[in-house]
């Protein structure tokens, strides 16, 4: 028995089964499932011409489209380790990215090659359309190895990564396929908004492997999505809640059918808006519960099940996520409810300033979120220990935002935070204590070194922020406190109006 992942034999065998069935389109380019292999195993061959080793990190930093999966495979197929970067980062970002997980070559479209070889990287081009299937596979990828790395905001306010092998990517891959909720059929459509480096990539490898078609936009695009959802041919969306909020303002009062499931997790589902989704949309909801840690599915619930909890509750007792998947233990500290897992789909260790930490042989993971488990075994979701901010899709750590915008409180307080919005999940607010004139616009200068995902969108400054007895800041009581005195106007653009004003 072969000790690997036959990545490489695997597209070979969809390409000749599917051939010039469509496997990847954003509305206006596509791609071939044998133009897919092709392309990826001609860039595979050429990242592995100067003598690259299983494992070795290579990044990629190409936007939703047939492209970014055509680098995805490439880097996979070739035993290398996957570096998906998010193409909203910043110099900055890039270069702490590449000093902590050491790369130097990056995937990347030719325009952007001036930009990355400033930088001191190594771009290398996507290539064009290769007309020829190789004769024989790459050879398997070793399971120990490293295959793929996601980043996450770690306590110090910087990204960590996060190291997956190929052995448990594949593991994952297989659980993701085997919980789909139907098969799809060759040609049969899925909707992916978000950005590939993150959800959308999984379902993309899962969707392909029996000839369904990848719809990979560069976003919400109204123009484009629109056709799609009139025509009542779109059986499945990936669309967690902050993209089900955008979905429904684009398109109020509107009743679509054909989908049969919506695909939703990476934060909580409230009430309303699964009551505002299945007016739009019918009961189609399925939640899941994952994280960079630990690939999906960590838990699954139906969209009949998720009905039933959301008809069960109004969303102040958490948020309901499921039964645990395959595989996957859950357990809760029994005094401060943390959620601690065990998979075979967990990371095999994490890169931080100190270097590589491998993770425990049958080791527990701590998450960080709070939750329980109700009497049916169904996982709650209660809050998450560390803060973590999700706005629009992306996950942002509050550290990571006040390590760069403190100099602007010239030593005061300053707090970074999440206010609760069905548009964007979240939204980030910073807040200083007693701050100084002309605090606001240093602030936002220096907010131009993150991704414009993570820069706050409201500032306000208070006489003093609550501490606990330690003196350490509350947010959850900061939080109180701003929405006591704040009325949220939500939407694309949100406000924060006085509530003396607003009554």
């Amino acid at each position: 028995m072969q000790d690997g992942i036959a990545w490489s034999s695997d597209l070979l065998a969809l390409a000749r089964r599917f051939g010039a069935g469509i496997a990847v389109t954003d509305g206006v380019a596509s791609i071939s499932f044998r133009a897919l292999a092709a392309r990826a195993h001609a860039l595979a061959h050429r990242l592995l011409a100067d003598g690259a080793q299983p494992g070795d990190p290579v990044a990629s930093l190409v936007a939703n489209g047939p492209e970014a999966v055509v680098a995805s495979y490439a880097i996979t197929i070739a035993g290398l380790c996957e570096v998906p970067l998010n193409v909203a980062s910043t110099d900055a970002e890039l270069g702490w990215f590449a000093e902590l997980v050491r790369f130097r070559r990056i995937v990347a479209p030719e325009a952007s090659h001036a930009r990355l070889t400033g930088l001191g990287l190594e771009p290398v081009a996507i290539g064009d359309a290769a007309d020829a299937l190789p004769a024989q596979p790459l050879p398997p990828a070793p399971a120990a190895a490293w295959g793929r790395i996601n980043f996450t905001s770690g306590t110090t306010g910087r990204p960590k990564a996060i190291v997956h092998s190929h052995g448990g990517r594949w593991t994952a891959h297989l659980l993701l396929r085997a919980t789909l909720p139907f098969p799809p059929a060759p040609g049969e459509r899925v909707l992916l908004m978000t950005p590939f480096p993150h959800g959308s990539s999984l379902i993309t490898y899962a969707w392909l492997e029996t000839g369904g078609e990848v719809v990979l936009m560069p976003g919400i695009q109204e123009a484009r999505i629109a056709p799609l959802l009139a025509a009542g041919t779109l059986p499945a969306i990936f669309a967690p809640p902050t993209v089900l909020a955008k979905l429904l303002s684009l398109f109020p009062d509107r009743r679509f059918d054909g989908v049969r499931v919506i695909f939703c997790g990476t934060q909580a589902l409230t009430p309303d808006l699964h009551a505002r989704a299945a007016a739009a949309f019918g009961p189609v909801v399925r939640v899941t519960y994952g994280m960079s840690e630990c690939f999906n599915p960590i838990t699954v619930l139906s969209p009949a099940e998720t009905a039933r909890a959301m008809a069960a509750t109004d969303g102040s007792s958490g948020a309901c996520v499921g039964w645990a998947g395959p595989g996957v233990e859950i357990g809760i500290d029994a005094e401060t409810t943390e959620i601690s897992l065990r998979a075979r789909q967990l990371y095999a260790g994490i890169i931080g300033p100190d270097g590589f930490r491998a993770r425990p042989p049958g080791g527990w993971h701590r998450t960080g979120d709070l939750g329980r488990l109700d009497d049916e075994g169904r996982l709650w979701l209660m809050g998450r220990a560390a803060d973590v901010i999700k706005t629009g899709g992306y996950r942002v750590h509050p550290a990571e935002v006040e390590t760069v915008l403190e100099p602007a409180a010239q030593g005061r307080a300053l707090s970074v935070l999440g206010l609760p919005s069905d548009y964007w999940g979240e939204i980030i607010c910073c807040v200083t204590e007693a701050a100084p004139e002309g605090w606001i616009a240093e602030a936002a200068t220096l907010a131009e070194q993150l991704a414009k995902y993570k820069r706050p969108r409201f500032h306000l400054t208070l006489p003093d922020l609550p501490r606990n007895a330690q003196g350490k800041l509350v947010r959850a009581r900061l939080r109180e406190a701003i929405l006591a005195a704040f009325v949220l106007e939500d939407g694309p653009r949100p406000r924060l109006i006085p509530r003396a004003a607003a009554d």
